[in-house]
């Protein structure tokens, strides 16, 4: 008989996501709290996690937090089983005063999330092109950024340099003609205590790096074009829209863009949604601080 009830009974499961090991907790559909468990991030560890889940009953849905991050593999893992996944990333602030905070209070708050159903988010998926899309674009985000910070690096030295050598590459009136005046500087390496030679080997090796961060950038811009412009052609077709733009709009939309049911969320996604801060008489509000605020002016 209880092994008859446990199989007719509806459960629901929460993850407390970290990098090295993921907690567990199920509940059944009235709430009660069935057990906790931990497992560990790897392969045979998601599918022992969905195994000790699904132990309990019929598994209903799962409230997960961290998706894209930390719990982004148990994610892809739980949809492939067709599992109905429900992202949880609000603080717990009342449950923490009042019972503190370890791995198993989270997941079990994760679980009474995802039980409620309040305010329900659909993770994005990250199995197809919108995730091979944002991979890329986060080492052309790290090229640029460091691209950036060896030109400002490059132009102090050029203002500290000895007079000669700075009157020597003042000939170039761009940043950019001067870093390739740097490249061809040979400095003498028996005498890098003289600081003319020091600079020349300092100013050569930043020139390089930029050089070697401009081939970098251009051929992620290559690989990310045609990329781009399959997954969303009718975007990249309008005036004005270039490979920056949408992809930066297919990161924050996401592979899966109905999980948007309009332009509320899409508004709210962006945070440009308004938001009331005020009650009684006076109502007020002002712009939702969530949201996904990344310019899309530059594929940067």
């Amino acid at each position: 008989m209880q092994s008859m009830n446990q199989e007719d009974r509806r459960v629901i499961g929460g993850v407390d996501a970290h990098a090295d090991t993921h907690h567990a907790a199920v509940l059944d559909d009235r709430g009660a709290l069935l057990g906790t468990e931990s497992f560990e991030v790897s392969a045979a560890g998601y599918r022992e996690l969905l195994a000790w889940l699904r132990s309990f009953g019929e598994l209903d849905r799962v409230g997960v937090e961290s998706t894209g991050s930390y719990a982004a593999g148990l994610t892809r893992h739980l949809l492939a089983a067709s599992v109905e996944v429900l992202e949880v990333n609000q603080p717990h602030a009342h449950t923490r005063r009042r019972r503190g905070k370890t791995d198993a209070i989270d997941a079990e708050m994760a679980a009474r999330h995802a039980l409620s159903l309040s305010d329900p988010v659909t993770p994005k998926q990250t199995t197809g092109i919108v995730e091979a899309i944002r991979q890329l674009r986060v080492a052309r985000e790290s090229a640029v950024k460091s691209r950036s910070v060896a030109m400002l690096q490059l132009g102090d030295l050029i203002i500290t340099a000895p007079s000669g050598l700075r009157e020597q590459l003042a000939t170039r009136k761009t940043l950019k003609g001067q870093a390739a005046l740097c490249r061809r500087l040979r400095p003498d390496t028996d005498h890098l205590a003289e600081p003319v030679n020091a600079a020349k080997l300092a100013l050569r090796s930043l020139a390089r790096r930029i050089a070697l961060l401009d081939e970098e950038i251009a051929e992620l811009d290559t690989r990310l074009t045609p990329l781009v412009a399959t997954a969303a052609p009718r975007t990249t077709a309008l005036l004005g829209i270039s490979t920056g733009h949408a992809g930066q709009l297919l990161v924050t939309a996401g592979q899966n863009i109905d999980r948007l049911r309009g332009e509320g969320a899409f508004a709210a996604l962006c945070g440009a949604s308004p938001t009331p801060i005020a009650s009684g008489k006076r109502g007020r509000y002002r712009l939702n601080p969530g949201g996904d605020r990344k310019p899309t002016g530059r594929c940067t």
